[in-house]
């Protein structure tokens, strides 16, 4: 392979950094999105470097297992904190999840100190700290991502579904995918989708809900280690609607899926 073709095999794969960085965001959201972001494209670079066609692994499968192992090393070498910064930190966190549901917005630091008990000063040091600190949260995503660093023979169904994941979110209603595509790729606020839609905070927050129940419906319907198990939805949409996604996924990715189960189309719950 020349450097041609190794640059433009780069360029075609960078949306896979871009996708994981935001998978793994969702589940630690004060992470740095930019470090990963650089971590994961450097690994990228070295796995066009190192990939060989005749192995029979698709190169984004091989790639794929590249950057997490990256994001791994990447958080882990960010771990600095303390006992008692951590626990600072947790505390924080924790009263700002809780104010930020209990309020369906982005509680002030003012807000968050007077919770705690504490200076405003000591609240700001503790959120600044938990965008460069592994929390325990970090940790269990880090042990997560050690564990899907698969071996070559499990990567292509790994790289099938993240095809898959693609074509669950273009699936989506027109209004679920724009909030689901702004949020998690454009790294967009709940409440900067509010405003620009003329919505409230709770409303845009329930489409996002909603729409990851309905790709998490469709993901379930086509990956099971059960097939004879009834599908049981989580969305709570209507079951037409419900109906109408999960054909149009179908239909997106015919032939493309490995372990489709329901041919005919999973048996849906009327319940809605």
């Amino acid at each position: 392979m020349n450097r041609v073709e190794r640059n433009e095999m780069v360029t075609q794969h960078l949306p896979l950094v871009g996708y994981l960085v935001a998978e793994l965001c969702s589940k630690a959201s004060h992470l740095s999105r930019d470090d990963l972001a650089s971590a994961g494209a450097i690994a990228l670079i070295t796995s066009a470097d190192s990939f060989d066609p005749d192995l029979g692994v698709p190169f984004g499968a091989f790639a794929r297992r590249r950057i997490l192992g990256a994001f791994a090393d990447e958080m882990r070498a960010s771990d600095w904190a303390t006992r008692s910064a951590r626990r600072r930190i947790k505390e924080t966190m924790s009263v700002q999840e809780t104010l930020a549901s209990a309020l369906g917005r982005t509680p002030t630091v003012d807000e968050i100190a007077s919770a705690l008990g504490v200076q405003q000063s000591v609240v700001e040091a503790a959120l600044a700290d938990a965008s460069r600190t592994l929390t325990p949260l970090d940790e269990a995503v880090v042990d997560t991502l050690a564990a899907e660093t698969l071996s070559p023979e499990h990567s292509v169904l790994a790289d099938e579904r993240l095809q898959y994941l693609r074509a669950a979110v273009k699936s989506l209603p027109e209004r679920m995918r724009y909030v689901v595509e702004e949020i998690y790729f454009g790294d967009r606020t709940v409440k900067d989708l509010a405003a620009e839609l003329g919505s409230t905070h709770a409303a845009v927050s329930q489409q996002r809900s909603e729409a990851i129940r309905l790709m998490r419906d469709g993901l379930t319907a086509h990956y099971t280690d059960d097939p004879g198990q009834p599908f049981e939805p989580q969305s709570r949409i209507t079951p037409r609607r419900r109906n109408d996604y999960l054909a149009q996924l179908s239909e997106a990715t015919a032939g493309g899926i490995t372990r489709a189960i329901f041919p005919q189309g999973p048996v849906l719950n009327e319940a809605v």
